[in-house]
């Protein structure tokens, strides 16, 4: 059964970088999009970014010109997380789907992914 994995999560101080990756665990699964989510205690999961395979790139707001999503021909997925705040203290969680979607679609949705990680910590101090 096909599994994501993630890495890369810790603790960091306010102002800080961390850098999330996530590998798939078979060669022959062949994700369409893929995306980060974070979800904080009692908080609902929140789409972080999610890119698409012919690049293109969908950021929420709350991250734009901090966070970069990427993705490699082996189906990683990283998250580089620069100038990191409290806020952005969350478990972080890969997903992928494999269906066909236009990009414009909506996929910071949780519901638009049917394979996930089991998630990674990222704490951020003041």
């Amino acid at each position: 059964q096909v599994r994501l994995v993630e890495s890369g999560g810790g603790s960091v101080q306010a102002g800080g970088s961390l850098r999330l990756s996530c590998a798939v665990s078979s060669p022959t699964y062949r994700p369409y999009y893929m995306g980060w989510f974070r979800q904080a205690p009692g908080k609902e999961r929140e789409g972080v970014a999610a890119i698409y395979p012919g690049g293109t790139i969908v950021y929420a707001d709350s991250v734009k010109g901090r966070f970069t999503i990427s993705r490699d021909s082996a189906n990683t997925l990283y998250l580089q997380m620069n100038s990191l705040k409290p806020d952005d203290s969350a478990m972080y969680y890969c997903a992928a789907d494999t269906q066909f979607k236009w990009p414009g679609s909506n996929i910071l949705r949780a519901s638009a992914y049917n394979l996930w990680g089991q998630g990674t910590q990222v704490t951020v101090s003041s």
